[in-house]
Parts: C-alpha cells; sequence; structure tokens
C-alpha cells in the first residue's frame, strides 16, 4: 500500500477541478432571493389582510400572520411539496420562519413511528432546539445590552 505524493495530490485535486461539476452560485442565489422573498410577500399580503378585514392594527397582525405561514409551511411539509421548493430555494426558504415550521415537522414526521413521546416528542426539536437554544441566550444579550446603553447612556429603542 503506497501513500500519495505531494504531486500526485496535486496533480488530482486539479484533475478534480477541471473535470468536477461547476455550482452555479449566482443561479442558487437568485433562487433563494426569489423563494425567500415570495414567502415575505405571502406574509405581508397576510398582515394588511389581517388589518383590512379584520381590523387588527400593525403590531396585533403579526401573530395571526406568522401563525398561517407556519400552518402552511407544516401542511406543505406534510404533503411533501415544501421539500421539493426548499431544493430548487435553498436558503431562502430556510431563513424564514417557515424554515424553522419545516425543520419541526420534517423531525415529526421522520420519528413518528416510534411513537408520540419517545419518537415525535423527544425528536422534534433535535434539528430546532439549536436555533431555540442559541435565540433566547441572543435576546437575553441584546436585552443586556438594552438596558445597559438606556442606563448608562440615555438610549431608548
Amino acid at each position: 500500500m503506497s501513500i500519495a505524493s505531494e504531486k500526485e495530490k496535486k496533480e488530482y485535486a486539479a484533475y478534480a477541478k477541471k473535470h468536477g461539476e461547476k455550482k452555479p452560485i449566482w443561479k442558487h442565489c437568485w433562487h433563494a432571493f426569489v423563494a425567500g422573498g415570495l414567502i415575505c410577500l405571502i406574509g405581508q399580503f397576510l398582515q394588511v389582510f389581517f388589518i383590512t378585514y379584520f381590523d387588527f392594527t400593525k403590531d396585533t397582525a403579526g401573530n395571526p400572520t406568522v401563525a398561517v405561514l407556519i400552518f402552511v409551511s407544516v401542511i406543505l411539509t406534510g404533503i411533501g411539496v415544501y421539500d421539493k421548493l426548499a431544493q430548487w430555494a435553498g436558503g431562502g426558504t430556510a431563513v424564514p420562519i417557515t424554515g424553522f415550521a419545516n425543520s419541526m415537522a420534517s423531525s415529526a414526521l421522520e420519528y413518528r413511528t416510534e411513537g408520540l413521546v419517545l419518537g415525535v416528542g423527544s425528536n422534534m426539536f433535535k434539528l430546532a432546539g439549536s436555533v431555540i437554544c442559541f435565540g433566547v441566550v441572543s435576546a437575553f444579550i441584546i436585552a443586556i445590552i438594552k438596558v445597559l446603553l438606556k442606563i448608562y447612556v440615555g438610549i431608548d429603542f
């Protein structure tokens, strides 16, 4: 068994780069931009709908808007549509709240055969748990900074 020399490694790397698949980075960025933008546009439409037809204020229309986006995302995940959209759009579907709902619903669907408690309940937060954890820690740190700025500098947000 021989160990490849540095020259052979470099030659192979050059060969692999020459014959490897070219990734269309700008195309992927465009898909992510369009998908994320469309999700946000739908969210804005829902918010205006709740303000117009249900007499919500701008502040109170956010909660039902997010709830509808989460519900639709979970339904689309359940029937397999969201995963196809995510393959096309990449990060554009992962960033909004719909991506978070998709990650939780996907985990729940994957482990449903193991039962509600040991399957769905214990595994649903595997992927989303880190997002929740870092979100809470980040919010705590930002709240401390906000309080310190208010007390010592007089800046109020």
